[in-house]
């Protein structure tokens, strides 16, 4: 039998404060008409989870998926691809665990469409707004703000005015539910 990896597609900026208004059970229709199987959505943000029989690679998941979104929705909406595997990354190298009261609930994490450019990394090496903290590892910039997001700078805009790049930020507390739903469904496939 073939495994078909397990992917997570975040959309970026969908039903925000009355934006970019998609329901859920359209979004999970739309792929399954793509042939993406095993298809499940997961609160109103625009996060997928699903199979992909063709096995393609995530961005050319992410520009099918685009492109049919502009074609039902009208809306131009970045589609970032994440596997089982690399959520399970995002968990296992949080930057913030170790600290003295981490508080789960003041972590979030922009996931970025591509690796970013040291150029781009550059342009906020220095950024400095305590209590507030960001790290960037590979595709994914851990922000941890002790006071919450509320009046923090560090948010996805901001990053993506000052490195040029297209992210979507999610809790800690979806990420986390995301990959359980992401594995559970590695777990029944392997049985």
């Amino acid at each position: 039998m073939h495994y078909m990896q397990v992917l997570i597609s975040l959309l970026r900026g969908v039903n925000m404060a009355g934006h970019n208004i998609i329901k859920m059970t359209d979004l999970g229709a739309l792929f399954e008409k793509l042939g993406f199987t095993d298809v499940e959505t997961f609160i109103q943000s625009g996060n997928v989870i699903f199979r992909d029989p063709e096995d393609m690679q995530p961005l050319q998941i992410s520009a099918k998926v685009e492109e049919a979104i502009l074609k039902k929705f009208k809306l131009n909406i970045p589609v970032l691809i994440r596997t089982e595997g690399d959520l399970k990354e995002v968990i296992s190298c949080n930057p913030y665990a170790v600290e003295v009261n981490f508080n789960p609930d003041k972590l979030a994490v922009i996931f970025l469409y591509e690796l970013p450019r040291e150029e781009q990394i550059e342009k906020v090496r220095n950024i400095d707004y305590p209590p507030d903290k960001f790290e960037i590892k590979g595709k994914e910039i851990f922000i941890y703000c002790p006071n919450g997001f509320g009046k923090t700078k560090l948010y996805t805009n901001f990053f993506e005015n000052k490195m040029k790049v297209i992210g979507t930020a999610r809790n800690w507390k979806t990420i986390n539910t995301l990959y359980d739903l992401a594995n559970k469904r590695c777990q029944s496939s392997i049985e």
